[in-house]
């Protein structure tokens, strides 16, 4: 199982587990996350869920393959369902970033009600210099969050962050040594277990409400120009310089895309 789903004392965990690959997220993986999210919103001993992955790891973010190997038209697009089921979760959903974090892996934080990070961590956002552009409502939140020219740095520089940075740029709640990450990530989740979980789910939702539409009608623009970006010229060259450990050269491939 690439993806794993338990419950304990109130706590639904979703886990990334695919440590060979450090997480990289295959099709697969983002139907499992959502399942895991669906499972969870249906069960009333559910008060919270926590994602996270594997000791040293949080996610690679995409599996490159796909990215030059896209899905048929019309077939279900798994990562877009994770997106929606995470942007519109109703329970509170902490991440415990258990380690580095590339592309999905730091924009699917803009979405959680709480984030942890262990510390030494790294979080990046490298779309731009695979030839892709920004997705999960990124393009309109981290914006919000950092502004213009710091989220300009970190999403067209693909500028990394570290933990404490995220901390500071509000991305973040905390930074956490990495063996008491999960624990503190369970504590507070747990804590759900003691207020009222109707209370907690409305006031979550008035929360988002404000920006609700905007955040699901960026996420699909962001998709359809990510999916018109996909097996161009430019992202066949930075994933075949990534495969080969070189530097890409995109003199020969402007305007492919």
């Amino acid at each position: 199982m690439t993806t794993r789903y338990h419950v304990n004392n109130g706590v639904a965990t979703l886990e990334m587990a695919r440590p060979e690959k450090r997480n990289a997220l295959t099709q697969e993986m983002y139907a499992g996350l959502a399942d895991g999210l669906e499972s969870a919103a249906d069960d009333e001993v559910v008060r919270a869920v926590i994602i996270t992955g594997q000791p040293g790891i949080f996610t690679a973010g995409n599996e490159l393959a796909d990215f030059v190997n896209p899905l048929p038209a019309g077939v279900e697009f798994p990562a877009r369902r994770f997106m929606k089921m995470l942007a519109q979760a109703d329970k509170p959903v902490i991440a415990a970033v258990t380690g580095p974090a590339v592309g999905i892996g730091v924009t699917m934080l803009l979405h959680c009600d709480l984030v942890y990070v262990a510390a030494g961590a790294t979080l990046s956002m490298p779309f731009v210099s695979l030839g892709l552009v920004p997705e999960f409502a990124s393009s309109l939140l981290l914006p919000q969050r950092l502004g213009h020219v710091r989220a300009a740095e970190k999403l067209l520089l693909g500028e990394p962050m570290t933990a404490d940075e995220a901390v500071h740029l509000g991305l973040a709640n905390a930074v956490l040594p990495a063996d008491q990450l999960l624990p503190h990530a369970r504590a507070e989740a747990e804590r759900f277990n003691g207020l009222p979980p109707d209370g907690v789910r409305a006031s979550k939702r008035l929360i988002k409400h404000a920006q609700a539409r905007l955040v699901e009608e960026t996420i699909a623009r962001e998709l359809e120009v990510f999916g018109s970006r996909l097996g161009s010229a430019e992202v066949r060259e930075a994933v075949s310089a990534f495969f080969e450990k070189r530097a890409p050269d995109f003199a020969g491939v402007r305007g492919s895309g």
